[in-house]
């Protein structure tokens, strides 16, 4: 009687008990090479920023590269099978598109998640462990291009105009970016908030031709976004300024434009930029830290919105010298944010479509 209580309540335990994964970010195993079961909707992860999100990790050429960390220091393994050749996950498509302002899209990658091509950026680690942790198809779809700042080029949409010594700032849809208070502004061949509408609707372009993206799929669910950008705020005081009002919007607002007002949201610091620093990075530094739901600033996000501190994990360098094209600073980040986000998902599912 009471062994049979015993097991009983350690059945009732583990069903209480969340679903967490069972492995963490260094004991990741090579992919299985079985696809995904195409009954279920593909988790889209869309991928945001500028330049660093892009990526500039070098995948050939000695110490820094991907081969080097790989095949000489041992990292990585699950990149790489018995063979020594890279490996391929046939549950995560790798999407890219890009284009500036709300021009032309053009396609970089439509794929299976492998290593191809001359870089890398933050979605190879992402995708591994999301994908990992996931048992559904899931697609990494990252739209987005270089020299943008989130304060002038993907301002979000309703944000309003400001002044600041003596200069008024642009709202959304206004040009130019700054005018002296009291002059009459003369508007320039680009809005605030160009970037924003073009870079969301390139993403929405793919979504509505899900099956050319992830052949064989009929549903998608936005499971959530990730956000590697402020490099080009930190020159601007006015923007650097406003920059954690602003990531605030972009949150709310990219959960409004895809109907998915409970996906996950994952950012990275710039990953120079140190804890106490001053000047405009300590702004962007302590605005993203601010956002993350643990801080307590903004209770709404509690659970659901995630900073990943990227100082550790870079390996020297700067943001506008991306890093020097160091693989192993955008492969672990892409880790560390890949693993932030299995964190949050494990407490909800994202919404249906």
């Amino acid at each position: 009687m009471i062994r049979n209580s015993i097991k009983l309540l350690a059945v009732f335990v583990a069903l209480a008990l969340p679903v967490i994964p069972a492995l963490a970010v260094d004991d990741l195993p090579d992919p299985d090479g079985k696809p995904a079961d195409m009954s279920k909707p593909v988790q889209v992860y869309i991928l945001l920023g500028q330049s660093n999100m892009l990526g500039s990790g070098k995948i050939q050429g000695g110490d820094g590269s991907l081969e080097y960390a790989v095949k000489e220091q041992g990292l990585y393994p699950y990149l790489v099978d018995d063979a020594g050749n890279w490996t391929v996950r046939q549950d995560v498509r790798n999407v890219r598109v890009m284009g500036s302002g709300t021009g032309g899209m053009r396609q970089f990658n439509n794929e299976f998640l492998t290593i191809s091509g001359g870089k890398i950026g933050p979605e190879i680690g992402i995708g591994h462990h999301v994908g990992h942790a996931t048992d559904a198809p899931v697609m990494i779809l990252k739209s987005c291009i270089g020299n943008r700042s989130l304060g002038w080029d993907l301002l979000p949409p309703g944000s309003k105009q400001f002044e600041y010594k003596g200069m008024i700032y642009a709202g959304y849809k206004e040009s130019p970016d700054k005018w002296k208070k009291g002059e009459t502004p003369e508007p320039i061949g680009w809005y605030a908030g160009m970037q924003y509408e073009g870079d969301i609707a390139r993403a929405k372009k793919v979504l509505a031709e899900l099956d050319k993206y992830y052949p064989g799929a009929k549903r998608y669910e936005i499971a959530g976004f990730f956000w590697w950008q402020g490099d080009k705020d930190r020159y601007n005081e006015g923007h650097a300024i406003k920059y954690e009002e602003n990531l605030v919007a972009l949150i709310k607002t990219l959960r409004k434009d895809f109907d998915a007002p409970k996906a996950n949201f994952v950012i990275a610091t710039l990953g120079q930029t140190q804890k106490g620093a001053e000047g405009n990075e300590g702004k962007i530094l302590e605005a993203m830290l601010a956002v993350d739901g643990d801080s307590g600033k903004y209770p709404e996000f509690k659970g659901n919105v995630a900073t990943v501190y990227s100082h550790p994990l870079s390996k020297g360098g700067a943001s506008n010298g991306h890093y020097g094209g160091n693989a192993e600073t955008y492969q672990n980040i892409g880790e560390a944010m890949g693993k932030a986000m299995v964190e949050l998902m494990t407490k909800k599912k994202p919404r249906r479509r």
